[in-house]
């Protein structure tokens, strides 16, 4: 996994010039407000269902101004919104409450922050990433299936993911994928994708499938955040089928909804906007030596990202502890050697006990969110690999020469970060620095 990146440090002599500081005032003193980029709808239950969303994040950002904004049907729009926003505050994070990457994505919610960005030249505004799947909206798409077959065991029950459908095929592939994860992780006898509007399979089409196959226990899984329009047209599809097809029972799922699960993914969005929203800094990382000698660190994985940052952990006097069910070929050799310590199981909280410096390394990204969680309660920086911002430290781009070591870190590049941290040895080893 690329490595976010560091502003290149090398030792000055003390008559280079220096840069003045930055303007204290320029730098925002409290968090950017966020503005919750939604769709719209002309159902009043989905509208409110969005309002309730923005209460919960309120709930989980304190001290944070959230609001929301629609690209249609449902006011204030986006520009609105974040004008109104603007208007006190020099940035602002801007999260689409979006599934999939399709067009509003891709065009309408950046136009909308180019229309407000026009009354207020100076603002920062950071659009972040879409919401797409991560493992608490899986989660939740888990527990509304769950609800609606009830009494049937999963083995014996298939399921018909919805999905909105756009001409972009990249969203659709990305629907599709879905399916596939609820397929491996759910433990149903069939899961397969149909799309309500603009491309197929249509709903019908994979219930006809269905049936045809054999199935007589459907479970609808409208793949939604809020009820409306969409909802509506999925619940008029089953209706029709059950009525010509009375010998099978089909279960129409409810949408994800305003729950828990959608505010936290919400709010993680947030955070990783209102780093990048510091621009004043070049990086919102603060930049420190750690001195790791004789002090223990946890590294959480044992494959090829363990395998390149456990020897840096050692080169700096670190004791290492390496929990990991296997063992790449050359950190094996460490343990077998006695120079990293290594117990094959699962991670538990325990583990961070004692531990200066964390690293979650594994390829689950429900395990490395868990060592995240364990170490925030317990004060301890944690670097974590397969999604940086939702760590606590950043490793950099370093290299050494000439007794010198340089390290670069950026927000978000990791490949620019590689590329200062080269041009800083090259210049180290030109000048004789």
């Amino acid at each position: 996994m690329p490595e976010p990146a560091l502003p290149a440090l090398v030792p000055a002599p003390e008559d280079r010039h220096v840069p003045a500081p930055a303007d204290p005032a320029a730098v925002p003193s409290s968090p950017p407000p966020l503005v919750i980029a939604g769709h719209g709808t002309r159902v009043n239950a989905g509208a409110e269902a969005a309002h309730q969303l923005v209460e919960r994040v309120r709930g989980l950002l304190p001290g944070v101004r959230v609001e929301a904004g629609f690209v249609e049907l449902t006011p204030p729009t986006i520009d609105q919104a974040l004008d109104e926003v603007l208007a006190t505050a020099p940035a602002a994070v801007v999260v689409p409450l979006m599934l999939g990457t399709g067009g509003h994505v891709r065009e309408d919610i950046p136009e909308a922050i180019d229309a407000a960005k026009a009354h207020h030249v100076d603002a920062t505004v950071v659009r972040t990433r879409h919401l797409g799947s991560p493992s608490a909206l899986i989660r939740a798409v888990h527990a509304r299936i769950a609800e609606a077959r009830r009494d049937w065991p999963a083995e014996e029950t298939d399921v018909l993911m919805v999905g909105r459908g756009c001409s972009l095929t990249e969203a659709n592939a990305d629907h599709v994928r879905l399916s596939r994860v609820i397929f491996e992780t759910g433990g149903y006898h069939q899961v397969l994708s149909g799309f309500i509007q603009v491309v197929r399979p249509s709903v019908p089409d994979i219930l006809e499938q269905y049936y045809a196959s054999g199935s007589r226990r459907i479970v609808v899984m409208p793949h939604f955040l809020f009820t409306g329009r969409l909802d509506e047209w999925v619940h008029g599809h089953v209706e029709r089928f059950r009525t010509a097809h009375p010998d099978c029972e089909v279960r129409v799922a409810d949408v994800i909804g305003p729950g828990q699960e959608l505010a936290e993914v919400v709010a993680q969005r947030y955070k990783e906007g209102a780093l990048r929203a510091r621009t004043t800094m070049g990086s919102p990382a603060y930049l420190t030596g750690l001195l790791l000698a004789g002090r223990r660190t946890l590294v959480v994985g044992g494959g090829c990202v363990a395998r390149r940052r456990v020897p840096k952990l050692l080169e700096a006097g670190a004791t290492v502890d390496v929990i990991a069910h296997e063992l790449h070929p050359s950190l094996q050799h460490l343990a077998d050697a006695g120079t990293i310590g290594w117990q094959a199981r699962d991670f538990t909280p325990d583990d961070l006990d004692g531990a200066w410096y964390v690293m979650a390394l594994t390829d689950s990204a429900e395990v490395n969110a868990a060592v995240v969680a364990a170490a925030e309660q317990r004060h301890t920086f944690c670097v974590r690999a397969d999604s940086a911002d939702e760590g606590s430290a950043w490793t950099p781009a370093t290299g050494d020469t000439a007794g010198v070591t340089v390290a670069a870190i950026t927000s978000h590049d990791p490949m620019r970060a590689r590329a200062i941290r080269n041009r800083f040895l090259e210049v180290v080893a030109e000048e004789g620095l």
